[in-house]
């Protein structure tokens, strides 16, 4: 009986606990073989904190979880480098402590660890002495891995002053990226947006942006193949629960969870958690749009006065497209990096893209919240009428 992996990011628990797993280690070998420093922007829950434990179990040299896998027959030299491992995932950021003592909660184990007492100091100075302290210790470069690295920024949507405060002090502690390069092997960064981009990686221009890169569009999430090469049998066994044949039940997977593409003309890529979910229970259910739809998303709908009807009208080029700085004009970059438009295609001569709903999961859910929002948007609007005639 297959054991789905479903809400499990520890990349270790899935492979000692005999859980399937979707193989990502060729493309994790060859972005360490061929650059240093690199950002991913995928929706929320589509794979993006197991990517980054596979990727500390893989540079920490625990050869033995690898066996069978791609990077088994890739990595010639396993080498145990120092690993600082950040999630900022964990938190709710409501206030300007929030994020400090999010960093600070890391901070001391990485001093602890390595021999170090300044809790005196700012926060990115005391990355900066870990890094260095690392690296002098091990005789070893130091690997980087942060998770969810603009979630502060998300939450902060709405709150000006204290985005600003959020902002400063992850571009001061991203900073030591560059300032400490020479104690650095490998640095990956995953989040939802390209906030980091616009401001808290403005400086960074070392940092490559793999979010559209065609090599790597299925980094995270599962594509058609590797949904028939993997769980083949868990698909006729989801079809006989639900009295379908299994081409039925591989089109109604389809329909619901496919679609996802992050570039024009490549494969597409399913929702993960949707699909293993499915799997799982038995049951088709709409399990990602269930989880809740995103705060900040809500609110710039909402500020834009966004018609919903345009969304898959509009064009867009690349840059706007990567832009959120524009997100108080214009929501779809936003609503694209968040995994609710995906690029549906693209016109060459003009180089632009159209967007439009990856599946039926995201179009239905998107359907239900644009009620909602409309609703809401005439209350507020009948609202400041009120207040102007008064």
């Amino acid at each position: 009986m297959t054991k789905y992996p479903v809400g499990i990011q520890n990349f270790e628990k899935i492979r000692r606990n005999g859980y399937a797993y979707v193989d990502k280690t060729a493309a994790i070998y060859w972005l360490a073989e061929t650059g240093s420093y690199y950002c991913l922007s995928r929706p929320r829950r589509f794979g993006k904190s197991l990517l980054l434990s596979t990727m500390k179990d893989y540079f920490e040299g625990k050869k033995e979880l690898f066996e069978g896998l791609a990077i088994a027959g890739l990595e010639k030299d396993w080498g145990e480098y120092p690993v600082l491992h950040l999630d900022l995932n964990a938190r709710n950021y409501t206030d300007v402590s929030a994020l400090h003592a999010e960093l600070n909660k890391y901070l001391i184990q990485w001093e602890e660890k390595y021999g170090l007492d300044q809790r005196d100091l700012a926060v990115e100075e005391r990355f900066y002495f870990v890094i260095k302290k690392a690296c002098e210790i091990t005789g070893r470069k130091v690997v980087i891995l942060v998770d969810e690295y603009d979630k502060p920024m998300l939450e902060a949507i709405g709150n000006p002053e204290l985005q600003e405060d959020y902002r400063s002090t992850l571009k001061a502690f991203y900073g030591n990226l560059k300032s400490c390069d020479e104690y650095i092997k490998f640095a990956f960064l995953t989040g939802v947006t390209k906030f980091g981009k616009v401001s808290v990686f403005s400086d960074l221009n070392h940092l490559t942006d793999i979010s559209l890169d065609s090599r790597y569009v299925d980094i995270c999430g599962i594509s058609e193949a590797e949904l028939r090469t993997n769980f083949d049998e868990g698909v006729a066994e989801l079809a006989t629960a639900n009295n379908m044949t299994k081409d039925e039940c591989y089109a109604r997977l389809k329909r619901d969870f496919d679609g996802y593409h992050f570039q024009p003309d490549t494969v597409g890529i399913y929702n993960p958690f949707s699909l293993l979910s499915t799997l799982a229970s038995g049951q088709f259910k709409d399990y990602w749009f269930e989880t809740g739809t995103p705060t900040f998303l809500v609110h710039q709908l909402l500020k834009t006065n966004f018609l919903l009807e345009d969304m898959t009208r509009e064009e867009l080029t690349v840059d706007t497209l990567n832009s959120i700085e524009i997100m108080d004009e214009n929501p779809l970059p936003l609503l694209f990096q968040s995994g609710y438009l995906t690029i549906e295609s693209y016109d060459p001569e003009f180089g632009t893209y159209t967007l439009g709903f990856p599946n039926r999961e995201v179009e239905e859910g998107f359907t239900k919240i644009g009620i909602n929002f409309n609703t809401e948007k005439r209350l507020i609007d009948d609202w400041k009428v009120v207040e102007r005639i008064k």
